[in-house]
Order: C-alpha cells, then sequence, then structure tokens
C-alpha cells in the first residue's frame, strides 16, 4: 500500500534536498504536497491527509511545536518526523512530548533520515494492516456466524439475552435496516421442480443477492429464512438514508433487476419502516412478510406499515401462524390442535368486516404451509397438486379451512410415519445444503446429530444409495454450475462460495464430474 508524505521547513533548499535525495518511490511513499510553515502545512493535511510528516521546528507564522499541538488536538493519526538544529534540542524533546515519532539533527545525515523514514513506513502499514483486519472482522455481517446469528433470531430459535455480547458485540450495537425479498408466485413456479433443481434456484438466487448490493459500499447480510424467501440486514450508519427513501428503494429496485437478469426470475421486496435493533428483528421480519404476503400484484416494493391498532387486533391470529408452524416442525399434535381450533375461533370477527380479507389471510396460511411442509420433505407431489387444483378454483373461507386442516392431519402423519433414521437424514441433509461452503466432515456430522461416524456414514448411504462425501461433491458441483450460469463471478470466487478453497483443486474435481473445466463449462453454456 502506498502510503503519502508532507514535508514542511521554511528553507526551500532543505526541503528540495528533502524531496530528491530520499527514494521516496521505492519506500512506496509519494511527497503529496510542501509547505514553509505550520499554517500551510495544516491546510495541506486536511487535503490530503498524509501519512508521514517531516517538519522543521523553528519556522515564521506557525513552528513546528504549535503545529504539532493544532495535530494532537485534531487526533492526527499519522506519523511526525521533526528537524531541528543543536541549539534547539530542548525544542526537540518538546516535540517528542507532543507526539513526534522522531527527530533528525542538522545538518541533515539523510542516510540516518532515509533509515528513519523506512522504519516508520513500515510501522504505519504494519499498524493500517492490523486495523484494517480488526474493522472487516467488525464489520462482517456476512460471515458465517453472523448469518447463523442472523437466522436462529429471526426464527426464534435463541433469545438475543442469550447471545454472548463480547462474541457478537457488532450485532448487539448494530441497527439494521431490513428488507425482505420473495419470489413472486414461489410456491406456483417450483411446482415443477425437483429436489435439487429447488435447491439449485435457491442457492443461486441467495448468491445474486448478495452481489447485487455491493456497488452502493454497504455493510449487509443476506440470510434465506424459507424458501424463495430472503431477508437482508443493512447495518446502519449516521448517515444512512430512511427506510422509505428513494435511496432505499433504489436498493431495492437494483435486487430486482440483479434477479431478473441473472435468475431470470422476479421478486417483490418488503422493508421495514424504521431502523431495528438486534432484539427487534424477529418481530419486524414477521411484520413485513404478512405485509409482503397480503400485498397484491407482482415485482412490488412495499413499506410495511408501523405496528398499530389493526396489527394489535390481528396479533392473536399471527400467532396462531407462528404456533401452526412450530408444531410441524417439532410433531407436536396437541399444540397443533389447539392452535387449529383457535384458528376457527379467530377467523370469524375478521369474516364479519371482511370476507376478502379473511380469505387473503387463509390462502397466504395454505401456502405458508405448503412452504414449511415442502421444505420438511413432508408434501408428497401428489398432495401438493391436489391442494393447487382446489386453489385454482373459486374455494371459500370454509374449504380454505378445511384444506388447512387436511394439510396439517397428512403432515403431521407423515412426520410420525417417518422412522427415526429418516428424521436424522433429513435433518443432516438439511445441515449439509446449508454449510456447503464450510469444510464439513463426516465428525461434524455425526457431531451435529448426535451419533457416531460409522452409524452416520451407513445410514447416509442407506438411505440416499451415495456416501457423504460423493452427496457433498455432487451438490457441490452441481451449485457451482448454477453459479457459473447466473453470475459473473470468478472461478476462484465460486469455487470458494461452494467449499473449495483452491482454485486448482475445484477445477479437478469439476472437471472429474462434468468433464470440462469450470472456464469451459462457461463458455459452452454461453453459445448454448
Amino acid at each position: 500500500m502506498n502510503l503519502k508524505a508532507l514535508l514542511v521547513d521554511d528553507e526551500i533548499n532543505i526541503m528540495r534536498n528533502l524531496q530528491t535525495v530520499i527514494p521516496w518511490a521505492s519506500l512506496g511513499i509519494e511527497v503529496v504536497g510542501m509547505a514553509k510553515n505550520g499554517v500551510k502545512a495544516l491546510e495541506l493535511i486536511g487535503e490530503h491527509e498524509p501519512d508521514l510528516i517531516l517538519s522543521d521546528i523553528r519556522m515564521p507564522v506557525m513552528d513546528g511545536i504549535e503545529l504539532l499541538r493544532q495535530l494532537q488536538e485534531r487526533k492526527y493519526e499519522g506519523e511526525v518526523i521533526m528537524l531541528t538544529g543543536f541549539q534547539e534540542f530542548d525544542y526537540a524533546r518538546s516535540a517528542v512530548k507532543y507526539g513526534a515519532k522522531d527527530y533528525i539533527l542538522k545538518p541533515i545525515d539523510y542516510e540516518e533520515l532515509e533509515a528513519v523514514v523506512g522504519r516508520l513506513a513500515a510501522l504505519i502499514r504494519e499498524r493500517r494492516t492490523e486495523k484494517l483486519k480488526e474493522r472487516r472482522k467488525r464489520e462482517s455481517l456476512s460471515s458465517l456466524a453472523c448469518e447463523k446469528v442472523l437466522y436462529d433470531v429471526l426464527m426464534d430459535y435463541t433469545s438475543v439475552a442469550a447471545l454472548p455480547e463480547e462474541e457478537h458485540k457488532l450485532l448487539h450495537e448494530s441497527t439494521y435496516t431490513l428488507l425482505l425479498a420473495d419470489l413472486d408466485g414461489y410456491s406456483q413456479i417450483a411446482r415443477p421442480w425437483d429436489e435439487n433443481e429447488r435447491k439449485l434456484h435457491n442457492f443461486a438466487l441467495r448468491n445474486v443477492l448478495q452481489d447485487a448490493l455491493l456497488p452502493y459500499e454497504l455493510t449487509y447480510a443476506v440470510v434465506q429464512t424459507r424458501e424463495g424467501e430472503w431477508c437482508l440486514f443493512v447495518q446502519r450508519r449516521p448517515d444512512s438514508p430512511d427506510a422509505a427513501s428513494a435511496e432505499v428503494r433504489g436498493w431495492c429496485e437494483a435486487l430486482q433487476q440483479a434477479a431478473e437478469r441473472y435468475a431470470k426470475l422476479a421478486i417483490s421486496i418488503g422493508i421495514y419502516p424504521e431502523p431495528v435493533t438486534l432484539e427487534q428483528l424477529g418481530a419486524a421480519y414477521k411484520n413485513v412478510q404478512r405485509s409482503l404476503q397480503l400485498s397484491p400484484g407482482k415485482r412490488h416494493i412495499t413499506v410495511a406499515d408501523k405496528p398499530g391498532p389493526e396489527d394489535e387486533d390481528n396479533s392473536p391470529l399471527w400467532h396462531l401462524f407462528d404456533e401452526l408452524a412450530a408444531g410441524l416442525k417439532q410433531v407436536d399434535r396437541c399444540r397443533l390442535e389447539q392452535a387449529t381450533r383457535e384458528l376457527h375461533a379467530a377467523i370469524k370477527p375478521i369474516m364479519t368486516q371482511s370476507v376478502l380479507r379473511g380469505e387473503q389471510i387463509l390462502h397466504f396460511l395454505v401456502l405458508h404451509l405448503m412452504r414449511e411442509m415442502r421444505e420438511g420433505g413432508l408434501l408428497a407431489r401428489s398432495q401438493e397438486e391436489a391442494v393447487w387444483a382446489k386453489l385454482e378454483k373459486s374455494v371459500s373461507v370454509k374449504e380454505l379451512l378445511d384444506t388447512i386442516d387436511s394439510l396439517i392431519a397428512e403432515c403431521l402423519d407423515a412426520r410420525l410415519a417417518k422412522k427415526s433414521s429418516e428424521v436424522l437424514m433429513v435433518t443432516a441433509k438439511d445441515f449439509i445444503d446449508r454449510h456447503l461452503s464450510e469444510d464439513i466432515g463426516v465428525d461434524q456430522m455425526a457431531c451435529h446429530l448426535g451419533i457416531s461416524c460409522s452409524y452416520f456414514s451407513l445410514l447416509f448411504k442407506q438411505q440416499y444409495g451415495e456416501t457423504f462425501v460423493e452427496y457433498l461433491t455432487r451438490r457441490r458441483v452441481e451449485q457451482a454450475k448454477s453459479l457459473l450460469l447466473m453470475s459473473d463471478k470468478s472461478v476462484t470466487q465460486i469455487g470458494k462460495t461452494v467449499g473449495y478453497a483452491e482454485r486448482r483443486y475445484f477445477s479437478k474435481v469439476f472437471v472429474r464430474h462434468v468433464g470440462v473445466t469450470p472456464s469451459e463449462y462457461r463458455e459452452q453454456m454461453k453459445q448454448v
């Protein structure tokens, strides 16, 4: 990294010597300005922000000591070397007191000065590198650890109070602009897709959304909340725009354009109207999700309403939605039966006010349940088609409630009918698909499931007809092929995204499975 230097001396000959005798270019330093006194130096410092200053002490208008005092007040973070005569030794000691890193006696020994400049330049670079690493570490919302925490908070899998504050300091201290991207008509679009096609489309679109906001230099994370739905957390700065501003709408339009250009898919986006803290994320997510799902049309951008009296009136109903989804995941028959009874009772007051709104809410719930069941592998293709056949007709509230009851009963029966080994393998497959970019192995999988490595390997082969490594490699290659078609990322970047840190090894694996290199595959597909 190149550094910038400023020369300050009232003797023009000394300044010229400093400029020409010291090999600045070979030291990786650019002289950005020269000043005859401290006042002019301060102007140039404000303009160029130099990393290193070489300054005389005795100068008219403002001397070097006063310059140092001013720099100290401004919290200058660079280094200063003072140039002084023998008779000014006491001044030199004062200069060190006010923050000068070193001083050189006049007449100047240029070899000594070059050595000092080189040493300080190395120190500045080392310090800057460490600061950059630390800042990136603090600001990295897109790290896997941060994404896992954000996902768990959204899904209510953990409480914010349970998170170690030191470990997740950035998340605790930040506020966010929350966006929710939903693939328009996902449940219907995904009808003809098999499991692999659904995963590939979801994975590819997630990567498209991750890259779409890079030109805006935002700190943000993209977390998939369920199939066809992604939550974006944009970390707010003091100058961040209001959520309802034209600038945030511009971000949303960029996301929509990227989805259409690279994935050939249309998305709608919901915006939460206020900045949110980590503690508020879960409630804000549900608010935007409901607002987005109940909004008519496609490819729209919706600013969710602030929670008001209507939301308070409907909050028991929305809570029942969450209860139904949680009951399905936990195979809790009592919880499901209780939530179903309460749903039937809660929909009646809404129907007296607006039949259309009641139908909208129940239609949303049917689609919501189908997504949950599909993700859990609990919805057969024939069952899904039967539900769609009903929805494509003009169905009444009673028919919608019957459909919901049937879905819940079928889902519960399917989950209870599964053997414990099958449930373990469904969990394993879900874990693999969520952690493809990580270095995961049999040991980690067995630990996650709470079984031995040998038992895990045996179950996996029996369930899926291939070994864990074969499945993992195949999924990574499939997702790499999707990214090669749907993104402009380099082969190296795509390799890292799907779990291969080394490009050479990634290419070797890709050739073994596809028959051509990643670059050749991309070119061939472009021609097709």
